[in-house]
């Protein structure tokens, strides 16, 4: 094992010298009291701030680090010793990338070498979701540089077939480039940066995914490995000849429980389970994921492109697009139908009008999906039916945005040359639905109409009509009329003391579970993420107190949280895993609430940024005048009912106030009689101080400032 340890050692002390001459030339070049800051995080230095406490936000913060940097390295045989070096090797990669930050000028955007450095915490909190529900199913990081660049490029692919999040660092990022590998944030394949001290920038999402879902406590070094190691599915490739600076962080990984997998024989230095050879490159992927307990649910669909959650963020421009289908052109609908049995033939696939090889570039197109199943329910097919956005752009070189009769798809130019036709959007359809919805679907018939005048008749005939009836039904939902709610527990893989309770007037906190989608749910997986609660023993209709409630998210939470109300944000608010859209937040000086969604960077009111509010709350916390919640609830009845409703909010992002506004006014309207009501609501245009929004409340005559105190 000496060999090992010496590698180790030899690059965190290389490390150290490295980062102790950059801490002191910063010094002598900006000051000690040069802010420093990594952008759009509430978290510091997070790595630092995690394992220690201690909070940089000046040059003078890091002298001190080092020295606890330096400590860290004791040179000694024992393996365990030697991890924490590798520890010291990710503390003096943090630093050295933070200096980077100092000028003004991101470094990042001026490097050579494409990297976006440092992921910022709302990417953190986006990825929340699909990491939970298993459309993220692990975190790769590759680095180095491949002997032959079709070998790193082939186990990235492969890793972007399988929904897998892949990092890169190095000389792989041009090496995949060059290979033809697609990479961005939305493609799910993202390169760091050329230097290998970039690998931090993934080291700390594993880091804040602990601080922001898992409720680790600043300083909690133990507490912050066990959850890294047990919760963040995550693992390293290196390529290439290794040398010390690479072993050493890769000690760093293996600390925080990242097998790393390298493509040289390391003989007798493997550490099983831990540090592994695979020289065989068809091997790498497999093995990887076999050291991670991560399992890939296989979906080979027969269809002549690849099929990953990983493309579902792809970007078709024009000048890359073959064929669009877009309802501002020409007529287009998307419709799941429930249907007796008999009208179902299994596996049916029709093209009613022209393929999109017949020359056109525009074309209509109603998608028409009818099943039967005996457990089926009407209520359940617009929970399909909403599946149809993501399953579309699931396939490489599609892109669809909307739903119902207001969508937009585009095939590029690349898919249809490999074949991609109408036909295999309905194979898509069909094999996930009878893979997802298996326990309520017996027989699904699809019908995929681009013949414009049997299009428009079928959606004014059929459609229209359906969307209507369904929109009535949701309208006349209320939790009164309901006998029973929903847990989701989905995100207790992240967040192990939180469970959202989900009713009809109030969705999940992410934005993307509603009553209707827990009660399918639970009707899919009687044993799974959502239960129903049944509605007794009101305590306080006021707030929204449920004997029942509260039995149920302890059990839930396995004791960790006791007692929940369902419509106070005062009195024991409902926890946060951390990957919620929006959150509100008291603004103590206009006796209201501010409402931000993790999009917007900038100040608020309150005088803390969206990230800062965020801290507040998260990981199953309960912290009374904060609460994560979805964008959609902002306009609900039941928004802060207890505080007195949609009345308390002062403030919100003009992006936000724009996108729920016809709803919130429509609210407004209903419960109070005010009209335009968004109009007297601030944004970051008018204001981001208290004083100068106390000066807007004024002048609009806001009712928040006729309402009683909150505290």
């Amino acid at each position: 094992m000496s060999v090992l340890t010496d590698l180790i050692y030899g690059g965190s002390n290389a490390v150290a010298g490295l980062t102790e001459g950059a801490v002191n030339d910063a010094i002598a070049k900006y000051g000690a009291e040069k802010e420093i800051a990594f952008p759009d995080t509430a978290y510091f230095f997070p790595t630092i701030y995690a394992a220690t406490g201690v909070k940089v936000t000046k040059l003078g913060d890091l002298p001190a680090c080092v020295g606890v940097l330096k400590s860290l390295i004791t040179n000694q045989e024992d393996l365990n010793q030697a991890l924490n070096a590798g520890l010291a090797t990710a503390v003096g990669a943090e630093i050295l990338e933070g200096l980077k930050y100092v000028e003004p000028k991101d470094a990042y955007e001026q490097a050579t070498v494409p990297g976006i450095g440092f992921v910022p915490d709302p990417i953190i909190r986006s990825l929340g979701v699909p990491l939970v529900t298993g459309d993220i199913p692990g975190v790769a990081v590759v680095l180095g540089k491949a002997e032959n660049a079709e070998d790193v490029a082939k186990v990235v692919k492969d890793y972007q077939s399988k929904g897998i999040m892949t990092f890169m660092v190095g000389d792989v990022i041009e090496q995949c480039a060059e290979a033809g590998v697609k990479m961005g944030l939305e493609l799910r394949v993202i390169p760091l940066g050329h230097d290998v001290t970039a690998v931090i920038h993934v080291v700390t999402v594993a880091i804040r995914a602990a601080l922001i879902f898992g409720n680790v406590q600043p300083g909690d070094l133990a507490g912050l490995l066990a959850y890294t190691k047990e919760r963040v599915p995550a693992f390293v490739n290196t390529f290439g000849a290794i040398d010390n600076v690479v072993v050493s962080a890769g000690a760093g990984a293996i600390a925080l429980g990242f097998p790393v997998v390298v493509d040289i024989d390391l003989g007798e230095n493997q550490v099983p389970g831990a540090l592994e050879s695979c020289t065989d490159h068809n091997e790498t992927v497999k093995k990887s994921l076999e050291l991670r307990g991560i399992k890939i649910k296989s979906k080979e669909l027969p269809i002549p492109v690849a099929f990953a959650a990983a493309f579902e963020g792809e970007i078709i421009r024009k000048a890359d697009m073959k064929v669009e289908f877009w309802s501002a052109k020409n007529t287009t609908c998307e419709l799941v139908l429930m249907k007796n049995a008999d009208e179902v033939e299994d596996h049916k696939i029709t093209v009613e009008g022209p393929d999109i090889d017949s020359g056109d570039l525009e074309y209509a197109l109603a998608t028409v999906v009818e099943v039967y199943g005996k457990k089926m329910q009407a209520d359940f097919e617009s929970v399909i039916e909403r599946k149809i956005h993501a399953w579309f752009n699931y396939m490489e070189g599609v892109m669809h945005t909307g739903q119902r009769n207001q969508f937009r798809i585009r095939i590029s130019k690349d898919a249809y040359d490999k074949g991609l036709r109408l036909r295999h959007f309905g194979e898509v359809l069909y094999h996930m639905i009878m893979d997802e919805f298996d326990a309520v679907v017996d027989k699904c018939q699809i019908t995929l109409i681009t013949d414009p005048v049997k299009a428009t008749a079928f959606l004014n005939d059929v459609a229209l009509p359906r969307y209507n009836m369904r929109d009535d039904r949701l309208a006349s939902m209320t939790d009164e009329s309901v006998d029973r709610f929903y847990t989701c527990i989905l995100c207790q893989s992240f967040a192990p003391a939180h469970c959202c309770v989900v009713t009809p007037e109030r969705l999940g906190l992410c934005g993307a579970v509603s009553w209707l989608d827990a009660k399918a749910t639970y009707e899919l997986n009687p044993n799974g993420p959502s239960q129903p609660i049944l509605k007794e023993g009101c305590l306080d209709e006021r707030t929204g107190r449920y004997t029942t409630v509260n039995e149920a998210v302890k059990n839930a939470t396995h004791g960790a949280v006791e007692a929940v109300t369902l419509y106070s944000i005062m009195e024991d608010p409902m926890t946060s895993c951390g990957c919620f859209e929006c959150i509100s937040g008291i603004e103590p000086m206009s006796n209201g609430f501010i409402v931000v969604n993790r999009e917007y960077a900038g100040m608020t009111p309150a005088g803390m940024t969206f990230g800062e509010l965020a801290s507040c709350t998260g990981g199953g916390v309960q912290t009374p005048g904060y609460m994560g919640h979805g964008r959609h609830f902002i306009s609900s009845k039941k928004f802060i009912h207890a505080e007195g409703g949609i009345e308390r909010i002062v403030w919100m992002p003009k992006e936000l106030k724009d996108d729920v506004g016809e709803k919130l006014n429509k609210t407004a309207k209903e419960l109070y009689g005010i009209d335009n009501f968004t109009d007297m609501i601030a944004d970051e245009t008018v204001c981001t101080d208290c004083d100068a929004l106390m000066e807007f409340l004024q002048e609009k005559n806001h009712p928040v400032l006729g309402m009683e105190p909150l505290m």
